[in-house]
């Protein structure tokens, strides 16, 4: 069964192909991926891997967790399934605010 790591504190130049390969020396890895601004691309320093089974999966958090990846210490433990959060709110959804921050709408002119 696949099982999903965390990985925390990575370098802003590891890749998803270097954490893979990382990875590859615990085990088969199914996938692996650093996380990404959608603005900027630059790395946010956490990603996601994914091994193929338990033994991969407890001998890659004993291999890295407190140690170093591209010079960097990263904590690796088991992935938390992603909670639900609230809907974004936007400029289009501010309520009854106005467009100068103030919220009686008295715009002073």
């Amino acid at each position: 069964m696949v099982k999903k790591l965390y990985v925390g504190g990575l370098s802003y130049q590891t890749t998803d192909d270097s954490l893979r390969a990382a990875f590859a020396q615990a085990g088969t890895v199914v996938s692996a991926i650093v996380i990404k601004d959608k603005f900027s691309g630059q790395s946010k320093g956490f990603g996601f891997v994914e091994m193929e089974d338990d033994d991969s999966f407890n001998k890659a958090i004993e291999m890295y967790d407190g140690k170093e990846i591209d010079g960097r210490t990263v904590k690796v433990n088991e992935a938390r399934p992603m909670e639900d959060r609230p809907p974004r709110r936007d400029n289009y959804s501010r309520g009854p605010r106005d467009s100068f921050g103030g919220n009686d709408g008295n715009r002073g002119y």
